[in-house]
């Protein structure tokens, strides 16, 4: 069985990969598994300066996934590259995907800039869901020109591929993709989380302190699996899917949608060994469905 694949020049030893959120830095799963088993690795997103985050409460708990709204804690792109990704390199030897937010167009920039000469890093995937406080709150991956302009200006300035991570909370997904295209981006991820609430019923009030979260978990999946295949059919660049991803048989199905690379999060909470058994479940699942080379298949659902 061939598990390797292909993307942007780079040979990854199997498509999966833990999304950027999910896994921390990637070093605390080292104490679990051996890590080096994975495809590469999303670390945990980062931005120009330190941030606590939202106040607590921040997680909620649904029936088939699980709402967040951590807010981008982070100590920050400096302490990132001199301590985070150094005590990764202890335990993880191949390179990884750095995710980067910011509030502003500066802000992304600036952060994309300190990557550049970070050896560990082989690609930017850039977080277009954050609030654009310039443009009155509104998420720079809501409006196809917004984001249009972003990346172009971080394009200029990255010596990486630059990955683009999708919001679903668009009228139009496919046309955010295009636009992002347009602008230089390498390749596209998605999808992102989707918006949601719960109600504290002993309360009455929300239980996220900031009222509604990020959604994702099983219950994403089928809403994510088919934007993975519209945008993998309207655009040239690579995708990578992820969203409600769980086992292996969720894995086949998004690269059958398009995707080179699979990225799996939610999962990662709810089972800290979750990539360890999707990887290890790939060859047999692969097997059930006579499948020989995963690269084979990319896309190939009409």
């Amino acid at each position: 069985m061939n598990l390797k694949v292909n993307f942007l020049g780079k040979e990854f030893k199997n498509p999966i990969v833990p999304a950027s959120g999910c896994f921390g830095f990637g070093y605390e799963f080292a104490d679990l598994y051996d890590i080096n088993i994975l495809g590469s690795i999303s670390c945990k997103g980062t931005t120009l300066n330190p941030r606590y985050g939202n106040p607590l409460p921040r997680i909620a708990e649904c029936p088939s996934g699980l709402i967040n709204s951590i807010g981008l804690q982070n100590p920050g792109v400096d302490k990132v590259i001199s301590e985070e990704l150094v005590k990764l390199s202890k335990v993880y030897s191949d390179k990884v995907i750095a995710n980067v937010g910011g509030h502003s167009i500066m802000e992304y920039v600036e952060t994309v800039k300190k990557f550049n000469d970070c050896d560990k890093v082989f690609a930017i995937e850039l977080n277009i869901s954050c609030p654009n406080v310039s443009g009155g709150g509104m998420a720079f991956g809501v409006d196809p020109d917004t984001a249009f302009n972003l990346v172009s200006q971080v394009k200029r300035v990255s010596k990486k591929p630059l990955i683009v991570k999708l919001s679903p909370n668009v009228t139009n997904i496919v046309a955010m993709a295009q636009a992002v295209e347009a602008a230089g981006a390498d390749a596209v991820s998605l999808i992102n989380t989707m918006v949601g609430m719960r109600i504290n019923l002993k309360t009455g009030q929300p239980i996220i302190s900031v009222k509604k979260g990020g959604y994702s978990g099983p219950g994403i999946f089928p809403v994510a699996l088919r934007m993975v295949y519209e945008v993998s059919h309207a655009i040239s660049i690579p995708v990578i899917g992820m969203g409600g991803v769980s086992n292996a048989y969720d894995v086949l199905e998004m690269m059958y949608a398009g995707a080179s690379l699979v990225m799996v999060g939610a999962q990662n909470l709810v089972d800290p060994y979750a990539c360890k058994k999707i990887i290890e479940q790939l060859p047999q699942v692969m097997e059930e469905y006579n499948i020989t080379n995963l690269e084979e298949i990319i896309g190939k659902a009409k």
